[in-house]
């Protein structure tokens, strides 16, 4: 079957093109489970982007493919998460604040405003390549059933590895995703997100996400593959 999505310029990451963890998210609507999103491409904003659902989801521009999510399994176990205050703290050394690849992006970046972006401003101690960062989801964000929407879960799960695992100065883009997030933070919920450095090879980036709601409950965890542009 084929449809049509477009994501919207609020949901940018680099200029132009859209956040790699959100538009993972979009890809991934409707999937149960852990799923892997491979980005071939950077994602246009406000195009209409032609989605075939088969045996999983190809998002194609005209002839390109731009992006490709299957069913998996996920084995990932996350540390322990820190309380709201702990992340608060953590989130003062954010390296973004000196900085920045995509100061528009709208999962961490500091052009947005509350409201607009989700300003998850993941730091830490860089030596135990774990990062942390506090979340309350917006309004905003709510679906009909009144709890964040899972392209959001997805979302705020993506830029915090970027900063667990890329080096000073190091730019890189989001190129696989193998998420699963349960759908059942509130909007105005105290969130913790926390992300930590799994290993390097070449221009190759590995980290990990975990999401946690207010009562300490994981609602998303996340394997990632940065590449070093």
């Amino acid at each position: 079957m084929t449809t049509h999505v477009m994501i919207g310029s609020r949901f940018c990451g680099p200029p132009g093109a859209g956040n790699g963890g959100y538009c993972a998210g979009v890809a991934a609507a409707g999937m149960q489970g852990a799923v892997e999103v491979t980005l071939r491409k950077p994602l246009p904003v406000e195009r209409a982007l032609r989605r075939e659902n088969g045996n999983g989801v190809r998002l194609w521009d005209g002839e390109t493919l731009l992006l490709e999510a299957k069913a998996v399994a996920l084995a990932l176990d996350p540390p322990a998460a820190p309380s709201f205050a702990v992340a608060q703290a953590m989130s003062r050394g954010f390296a973004g604040f000196e900085t920045h690849p995509f100061p528009a992006c709208f999962v961490c970046g500091l052009a947005r405003a509350a409201g607009d972006g989700l300003r998850i401003f993941a730091g830490g101690d860089a030596d135990d390549g774990i990062v942390a960062a506090p979340w309350i989801p917006d309004a905003s964000l709510a679906g009909a059933d009144g709890r964040v929407r899972p392209e959001f879960l997805w979302a705020a799960l993506d830029c915090p590895g970027y900063f667990a695992i890329a080096a000073p100065g190091e730019t890189a883009v989001l190129g696989r995703m193998t998420a699963e997030v349960e759908p059942a933070v509130s909007p105005g919920a105290r969130c913790v997100v926390v992300a930590w450095a799994v290993g390097r090879s070449g221009r190759k980036l590995h980290a990990g996400t975990a999401l946690f709601d207010a009562d300490g409950e994981l609602r998303g965890r996340s394997a990632q593959t940065w590449i070093v542009v």
